[in-house]
């Protein structure tokens, strides 16, 4: 028979955060795949675990993947853990994962610490919805693209960033979602020197404008408001006549029907208004020909 995956969650800091269930797989495994070999030796060396260890990163994670696949389908059972945190969440292990399951190898997640679930349950920013970006792109393109995404984003925004690159982040932060949006600085999560500060991203800029930056961080940003949407959309509307603004859903291959109630309902008019206005500028066209 198959051996099994078992994507086994470690601590973030503290490690008195591991479950006992995390424990037993690891030293029952056969073999653990370990991101850094060298930083987790000293969990295993800390709980005196003496399973055989092997490296599984973004650099091998493909070819290193199917070498591993082999061992569980001879029988042997894996233990795979990150540098710190859940596997399979922005890192490799989805990867593994993803392969295991097309190869018919049963995988198993042993749930245990998370930094974007310890940072989203302690923040106290509202985000019982929220959007997941883990580290934004280096390349700038992408990340241009993932910044002007997140501009309308109704749902609360996480973020994981190094403290080298915080300033710079928070910078672009500042210009593509406004001064005065809300955020939670959440820095060294379950460590000793944690702290979670709830500030607009204005005043985390300026913070950390002039403190360097120490530790990892995961930002926790409200979303945008409906509101502050709808009302941004009634600008650009009322700055639109509504033969414009019927011609702009026309053009999307709307019927006529149901671009005149959209028209409507974006400008907070019956629909007779547009009607009206329709008519009266086909009359105008009509007399100037």
């Amino acid at each position: 028979m198959a051996g099994t995956l078992y994507l086994c969650a470690t601590p973030i800091g503290n490690l008195e955060d591991i479950t006992f269930r995390v424990l037993s797989a690891l030293k029952e495994a056969d073999l653990i795949a370990a991101e850094d070999t060298r930083n987790s030796i000293r969990l295993l060396n800390y709980f005196d675990i003496k399973t055989p260890m092997t490296s599984y990163h973004e650099h091998n994670k493909i070819e290193k993947a199917a070498v591993l696949i082999e061992k569980l389908k001879a029988g042997q059972n894996i233990a795979l853990i990150t540098d710190a945190g859940t596997p399979g969440i922005s890192d490799p292990g989805e990867e593994l994962a993803g392969m295991c399951l097309d190869a018919g190898i049963t995988v198993t997640a042993l749930p245990g610490a998370s930094a974007l679930l310890t940072a989203v349950s302690s923040c106290g920013i509202k985000a019982g919805r929220f959007a997941f970006e883990a580290f934004l792109p280096t390349d700038r393109k992408k990340r241009q693209t993932v910044l002007s995404e997140l501009r309308d984003e109704t749902r609360a925004i996480v973020i994981y960033e190094a403290p080298h690159h915080l300033v710079s982040l928070l910078s672009e932060l500042r210009e593509v979602l406004g001064e005065s949006r809300r955020m939670a600085v959440c820095r060294e999560l379950t460590k000793l020197h944690e702290s979670i500060c709830r500030m607009t991203i204005g005043e985390a800029a300026e913070k950390y404008a002039k403190e360097a930056p120490r530790g990892e961080f995961v930002l926790v940003i409200e979303g945008r408001s409906f509101r502050e949407i709808e009302e941004e959309e009634q600008d650009m509307w009322s700055e639109m006549d509504i033969a414009s603004h019927m011609e702009h859903y026309l053009k999307t291959g709307m019927e006529r029907k149901e671009a005149m109630r959209q028209v409507a309902h974006d400008r907070g008019i019956p629909k007779r208004e547009v009607y009206r206005a329709l008519l009266d500028k086909e009359k105008r066209n009509g007399y100037n020909e």
